[in-house]
């Protein structure tokens, strides 16, 4: 009861002081040994080894406080576990070579596909695979093709840009495009690639339902307080419930294929190794 009683006073005093940057600063700077539990002992270079490079003393301080929390945690449970649990609940001897058994079996596939494994997958391959299994790409949301930017409302290329953005000839794209890139906070184009709804919702904060709610021929367009209009052209826009344009499933597809063949490699693994130790007289079954 008394060891019980001593682990508990760690984390209820103990670790509440080291939630304070303050206190782990001066606890950093000043000892080797940050914290302890029982015989264990967590030390300053532990500590510092795991917080990035580049961070403000104030985001390392809250990772440090974080950490030594956690490392005290998992050794106040072990205490208390070893002291209330049973020899025979102790015992994880099975478990830890279940654990072994499985590990070495996932390292050695691992390094069995690897050096196997063709990662190749070409672009007749991708569209084989999307004729062959339409009916699984349809999309449950709509994806657009579109251009976006962030610019001042009463900016003077605002105008300009309006323009040339909806326009099919090539010159007026390329001139929209440089002056939304010069003129504006913020310009991003996806015109030759398919993307989800939600990621142009993202730029005005809002779901997708809201935003297409808001389009008008095609412009989305919204003012905020400080002056600063979202401005979206959609050039292109498929719904929900269509069939996914076979570019923007290609990424997809390409791990479909490149998995089945992982799969295809660890099947006959298993088959040869089983056939192997048959003919070796390892494996015999009465």
């Amino acid at each position: 009861m008394t060891r019980r009683l001593y682990i508990t006073a760690i984390i209820s005093v103990v670790l509440p002081l080291l939630t304070s940057c303050r206190a782990i600063s001066s606890f950093l700077g000043r000892e080797e040994v940050v914290a302890v539990v029982g015989s264990d002992k967590l030390y300053r270079s532990d500590v510092e080894s795991l917080i990035p490079k580049g961070l403000s003393s104030e985001d390392s301080l809250t990772m440090a406080s974080q950490y030594i929390r956690s490392w005290a945690s998992d050794r106040v449970y072990l205490k208390i576990a070893e002291e209330q649990l049973s020899k025979s609940e102790k015992d994880v001897t099975k478990e830890l070579e279940d654990y072994r058994r499985t590990l070495l079996k996932y390292r050695y596939e691992q390094l069995y596909v690897n050096e196997r494994l063709d990662t190749a997958v070409s672009r007749d391959m991708i569209e084989e695979y999307y004729q062959a299994h339409s009916d699984k790409f349809i999309l449950d949301r709509p994806v657009v093709k579109a251009r976006f930017l962030n610019i001042q409302a009463d900016s003077p290329s605002l105008q300009q840009i309006r323009k040339r953005m909806s326009s099919t000839e090539a010159n007026d794209l390329i001139e929209a495009d440089s002056i939304a890139f010069s003129s504006a906070m913020k310009f991003t184009t996806w015109a030759d690639n398919w993307i989800d709804i939600n990621v142009l919702a993202r730029e005005y904060q809002m779901n997708y339902d809201q935003l297409l709610a808001r389009m008008n021929r095609r412009w989305i367009e919204h003012v905020d307080t400080t002056g600063y209009m979202k401005l979206a052209y959609i050039s292109e826009i498929l719904q929900k419930g269509q069939a996914a344009p076979v570019d923007y499933s290609a990424e997809s597809i390409r791990n479909i294929i490149i998995s089945s063949r992982r799969q295809s490699i660890l099947l006959n693994l298993e088959q040869d190794l089983l056939d192997e130790a048959r003919a070796d007289g390892d494996f015999v079954i009465y």
